[in-house]
């Protein structure tokens, strides 16, 4: 791993762990464990940071797409890639979060910071632009369009599962990831033949785990 991406991905930790206050040059530094004033040579600027790391955050999404696309059956159906969503949200909220939180604090930061603004739109455009292909590589007819607005969905149920407490899920109907995966997926993805594609029945249930900062602040 260069150094530039060491410091890209350890400012992603900080950004998801401390938030956008906690991200300072000197944090970074002593988090990658380099001599203090490495990170301002390589990012002079706090909106530089922000800017890599969602440069950082596109190309690891892309490479992973792209890994999928190259272990990707040639007959893959729409079912199996509505399998997918599910799984991405579970891996997003439950087993590591990381990437989800950092992401939400770049869109909180490019509210007011027009550089930050311009890169989060590379990798929104990137993100979809992938969504589309691996759909179409399916038979899906989705466009960009489509995955955009699949993808908005995702963020949003994403951000409910990692901010609210259980309870408080279970009563709004958020509590089940599987059918809400199947269902952002459903929603969005034209003529979607997801397992038994249509009616509530074919919706495995499946209770929301905690997210890992939840079950890290109970376990102590």
């Amino acid at each position: 791993m260069s150094r530039r991406d060491l410091l890209c991905d350890t400012a992603i930790q900080i950004l998801a762990v401390e938030g956008g206050r906690g991200l300072t040059h000197r944090a970074i530094d002593r988090e990658a464990g380099v001599p203090i004033g490495t990170t301002k040579n390589y990012f002079p600027t706090r909106e530089k940071i922000l800017e890599a790391c969602a440069a950082r955050m596109t190309s690891l999404h892309r490479a992973a797409v792209d890994r999928l696309r190259e272990t990707t059956p040639a007959d893959i159906s729409p079912a199996d890639v509505a399998e997918l969503y599910p799984a991405l949200l579970r891996r997003a909220v439950a087993d590591d979060p990381t990437q989800m939180l950092a992401m939400v604090e770049l869109y909180l930061e490019a509210v007011r910071r027009p550089g930050v603004r311009e890169a989060l739109s590379g990798m929104v455009l990137a993100n979809a632009e992938a969504g589309a292909a691996l759909q179409q590589a399916a038979g899906l007819p989705s466009t960009v369009r489509d995955t955009g607005l699949l993808d908005a969905y995702f963020l949003g149920v994403a951000i409910s599962l990692l901010a609210l407490p259980v309870e408080t899920l279970k009563t709004v109907g958020l509590d089940d990831p599987y059918a809400l995966g199947i269902g952002v997926f459903s929603a969005t993805v034209p003529n979607p033949a997801g397992p038994d594609s249509a009616g509530p029945d074919s919706v495995r249930p499946g209770p929301v785990e905690a997210p890992a900062q939840q079950r890290s602040a109970r376990s102590r």
